[in-house]
């Protein structure tokens, strides 16, 4: 993966697409990492060829401005583009995502999309749109999304956790767990 290395060594975690992975080698302006069968398994990563352009960002780091919302890089699902347009200047897209993540997603809230944090526009059912501005689409992979193309899909932090959260005293309940 090539890319500018000035900001990264050995060890940092860099999303790559909105998948988080610990850099592993570094020589040359380009990143080597490890990938577990995991993570290829729930990202769309195992998909890549070589030459494929993806959205590169190094973790924040304590004292930074936070320009979005909280993205840790641990991706939730694969969603799917349904639906392109254009809205003004700005691109509106239309996603399925799983089902599972469907309750995550609402109106005005965020996402990220391929590791690009977003504003969730309309939602019905599993399937909701965002608007793309024109810098983010200078900026981001998202430019190239076409109805059919395969994206990571993060949902937002604190849902996740408030969720958890309101399990309460169940939360520490074992259940049956698969054999390893």
């Amino acid at each position: 993966m090539q890319c500018a290395t000035r900001d990264v060594a050995r060890g940092d975690s860099v999303a790559v697409s909105g998948v988080c992975l610990t850099v592993t080698e570094l020589a040359d302006n380009v990143l080597g990492m490890d990938v577990s069968t995991e993570t290829l398994a729930r990202t769309t990563l195992g998909r890549l060829r070589q030459g494929d352009t993806v959205n590169i960002e190094t973790s924040l780091k304590m004292g930074d401005p936070l320009g979005g919302h909280l993205v840790s890089g641990h991706v939730d699902g694969v969603g799917e583009v349904l639906e392109r347009s254009t809205v003004g200047a700005c691109l509106r897209l239309w996603f399925a995502a799983p089902a599972s993540l469907a309750r995550y997603i609402a109106v005005k809230g965020s996402i990220a999309i391929d590791g690009v944090s977003l504003t969730v526009n309309e939602v019905h059912g599993a399937e909701f749109s965002v608007n793309i501005i024109p810098h983010t689409l200078e900026v981001t992979t998202l430019k190239t999304c076409a109805e059919g193309t395969l994206v990571n899909l993060e949902v937002d932090l604190i849902a996740r956790y408030l969720e958890r959260l309101q399990l309460g005293e169940g939360a520490a309940q074992v259940d049956s767990r698969p054999a390893r």
